[in-house]
């Protein structure tokens, strides 16, 4: 009998496990970065290194980001950079809203942890094979303050992915 409820288990878990890579077939990239403390530094640019050897199709690229209730921002402004394989750079400074005008949070999530997937690019084909770094760092400024905010509380993950497009 106890053997039977391990084998089952162990079917269940390899079901399951098998569902949630089946319901992923978009996915060419996917990492996060923690971040210590739960904060985000204005020193700490995070860089994802990955490689392409697809020029042909289309690929749409997210930024994602995990943020708790001490996040004290309705919008989030970054800085990122994309390295090519032939050493061109693109960066861009890009802002996203991170809130309502009620002051809720955007993104999905039950609990205080609210997960943001945030557009990057749209429909890119990538040039070159080899490979690429997107770095990023965030930029947030206090309104009026020339002085950037040293650390950004709340943001406890923050991640890239690459999808194939539709």
């Amino acid at each position: 009998m106890l053997r039977r409820i391990k084998r089952n288990k162990g079917l269940l878990m390899g079901f399951l496990m098998l569902s949630v890579v089946a319901c992923d077939s978009k996915g060419v990239f996917d990492a996060y970065l923690p971040l210590s403390h739960q904060k985000w530094e204005a020193a700490n640019t995070l860089d994802f290194s990955f490689e392409v050897n697809d020029t042909l199709s289309k690929h749409d690229l997210f930024i994602n980001l995990r943020n708790n209730k001490d996040y004290a921002y309705s919008n989030l402004f970054v800085i990122t950079q994309m390295d090519f394989p032939d050493g061109t750079q693109v960066i861009d400074t890009l802002e996203y809203d991170m809130a309502t005008a009620a002051g809720e949070f955007l993104g999905k999530g039950m609990t205080d942890i609210k997960e943001n997937k945030l557009f990057y690019k749209e429909k890119i084909t990538f040039p070159n094979t080899g490979m690429y770094h997107f770095k990023i760092k965030q930029s947030m400024r206090k309104m009026g303050a020339v002085q950037g905010i040293e650390a950004l509380p709340g943001v406890t993950h923050v991640g890239f992915r690459i999808e194939k497009s539709n």
